[in-house]
This record gives C-alpha cells, structure tokens and sequence, in this order.
C-alpha cells in the first residue's frame, strides 16, 4: 500500500515537474533570453532585458521563473549579477526544439540568416553547415562512432597527436550528436564537440564575433578543416 501511495506521489511529482517546465518555455520573451544566452556568455539581466525588448523588471520576473524551473543560473561578480545557462543539457534541449519548431512541412524553408548557417556557437560547441561536416567526416573517419556517442581509440589518438585536450569526462557527458536546427543533421556535442571549438579558436581557425553566435573560418582554419579533417567549408 505504501509502496504504491510512493510511487504515484512520484509520478505526480514528475508530472507537474515537467508542467511547470514547459510553461516556463512557454513564453516569447524567455526563449529570446534563453536564445540570447545560447552564446555561451554571462549576460546581465539589462543586456537581456535589451535583447528581448522588455523592461528591466519584467526582464527580472522571467530570469527568476527560469531560475526556478533550472533553466540558467545565476553568477555574482562585484555589485553585477550575470545570467548564463545551467549547462550544456539545457542548450541541446534549446537547439532540439529550435529544429522541432520549424518542422511543419516535409521540406522546410530555412530562413536561417547566411551567416549563422555557415557557422556559429551552439553554447560551447560548433554548430552550423561547417560542424555538420565535421561530425560526417569524422564518422566517416572512423573516429567517432556513428550514433556520436563517443570518440573511437582511433579518434581518440588522432585527437591526442593534434594536441586537442578533452575535458573531465566525469562531470558531463563526453560526446553525443546534437541535432542542429538549421541543417537538421547532426553535429558534435559533449564536451568532445567543446574541446574541438576550444582547440580551433585558439589555433585561430575559428573567430567569434563578441555578443553574437557568428563564426567566421579564417584562411588558416579552412586549411586546416580540409587537411585535416576532409571538410570542405567553400
């Protein structure tokens, strides 16, 4: 009898759980904040109150309602308080329902602007035409495994000899395939698909464009991808 009382109160528990989540998600404002904060960046609660087009205080209600519901979290600097994402599974849940929103129609128009197709951040890895290709390649490659889940010994040695460090595996999941919402194909996640943009912006192959999710690929990084990695970014 308890075990069942138990259970159902568990149940109920996960069911308004996820309620109070998806209204949190349902509304314009938020998703632009949380779009905004897709970048990677700590951003004050002005900057998004700027970028959603709202007041300072009603900027605030939607940063606490998210702060409730997990959503991003808050870091205090000095007299500043800055937003940023609670982490990389919030940011693919973000690029997931970007790409189920716009599938309404068997063969969708993208209206995704030039440059953020070609290239751009998708929190702290690479998303875009150019990530797309690299995730091919490398499956192709055999040095990731075809479901993405994981960089294969061979990856994981030509990973080691390109001099790209991975992260602490231990605190967050070490590759997985996100689906990207403008190519609606896959591109490297986990803290693989970060290590990647991390190692690619400091051999300055990659350039972001500050506040924004633009990357540009400079004459050296499109060398490198096709030499490489086989990726052709022309």
């Amino acid at each position: 009898m308890h075990k069942h009382q138990d259970d159902t109160d568990n149940d109920s528990a996960l069911e308004y759980s996820m309620a109070s989540l998806a209204a949190a998600l349902a509304d314009a404002s938020r998703v632009k904040i949380l779009c905004a904060l897709m970048d990677g960046r700590a951003w004050t609660a002005t900057e998004l109150a700027t970028v959603a087009d709202i007041s300072a205080s009603t900027a605030s209600a939607h940063l606490a309602r998210l702060l409730q519901n997990r959503l991003v979290t808050c870091l205090s600097q000095g007299r500043h308080r800055y937003y940023r994402l609670t982490g990389s599974d919030v940011a693919k849940l973000l690029e997931q329902l970007m790409g189920l929103s716009g599938i309404s129609h068997p063969s969708p128009i993208v209206r995704t602007p030039v440059s953020l197709r070609k290239a751009r951040t998708c929190y702290d890895h690479l998303a875009g035409e150019v990530a797309v290709r690299l995730y091919d390649s490398l499956v192709k490659k055999g040095w990731l495994e075809a479901d993405g889940s994981a960089l294969t010994e061979t990856g994981r040695d030509h990973f080691s000899r390109l001099g790209i460090a991975l992260g602490d595996e231990s605190k967050r999941k070490a590759c997985c395939a996100c689906l990207d919402w403008s190519e609606r194909r896959y591109h490297v996640a986990g803290s693989v698909g970060a290590a990647l943009l991390l190692h690619c912006q400091h051999k300055g192959w990659l350039t972001r464009t500050p506040g924004y999710r633009e990357v540009t690929v400079t004459a050296s990084g499109k060398l490198a991808l096709r030499t490489l990695f086989d990726v052709i970014t022309d």
